[in-house]
């Protein structure tokens, strides 16, 4: 009785939008690298409508980010496992988008490495301020940082598209210019954001940096 009851509380309406936004991380990758185009009905228009279908998935997973976030504080149903789904779910689907881009071509490689590298760096300063019981809070620089990749992956999903360079040489130029420049800043505030975890939490590591500095 106490395991339903148990697995009661777990299955919120905030952990079940966080779960489904993981489950579906797949499907955007497959209409973003499948060659779906072939066996549609109308192989043409697919292949136009294909990235921007693509990038409507991903836009619908990465803007429900903010829903089992507003449904967990709303309903009180605050859990450790919706704590440890929610921040996962969004570095999947970036990292994900990231590594599709680089197989079509279409993002460099190390642009993907600094982005999930930083991640890799964050997680591990985290891992090693939970061993001292101590917490790191997420940053609103994070935050924004997450905004501007996410924002830099639909560019780079539908900048190299039929249906934009149908319209001219004019606008390709200006959706790609566009999109490296959101991507740039992206990569910038992925730097800041960085420096600003291990700056405000180097005690943790015992490094000579912001609060650990010696007086």
């Amino acid at each position: 009785m106490t395991d339903k009851k148990s697995y009661r509380e777990l299955l919120t309406p905030a952990n079940i939008v966080t779960t489904l936004r993981i489950i579906f991380i797949p499907v955007f990758v497959f209409l973003l690298l499948a060659p779906w185009p072939t066996w549609a009905p109308d192989p043409l228009l697919a292949q136009t409508l294909k990235p921007w279908v693509a990038a409507a998935v991903f836009t619908l997973l990465a803007t429900t980010d903010g829903l089992d976030g507003y449904l967990a504080r709303s309903r009180n149903e605050v859990t450790n496992l919706g704590k440890f789904l929610d921040p996962l779910a969004d570095k999947i689907l970036v990292t994900a988008a990231l590594l599709a881009l680089i197989e079509l071509g279409k993002l460099p490689a190390w642009v993907a490495l600094v982005i999930i590298g930083r991640d890799f760096l964050v997680s591990g300063l985290r891992m090693v301020a939970s061993a001292e019981n101590q917490v790191i809070a997420a940053s609103s620089l994070g935050k924004v940082k997450t905004v501007f990749q996410i924002m830099a992956v639909i560019g780079f999903i539908i900048k190299d598209t039929a249906l934009i360079a149908s319209v001219g040489t004019s606008l390709a130029l200006a959706t790609n210019l566009l999109a490296w420049g959101i991507m740039l800043i992206a990569l910038a505030l992925t730097l800041l954001s960085l420096f600003d975890y291990f700056w405000k939490s180097s005690s943790v590591l015992g490094l000579p940096l912001g609060n650990n500095r010696k007086k």
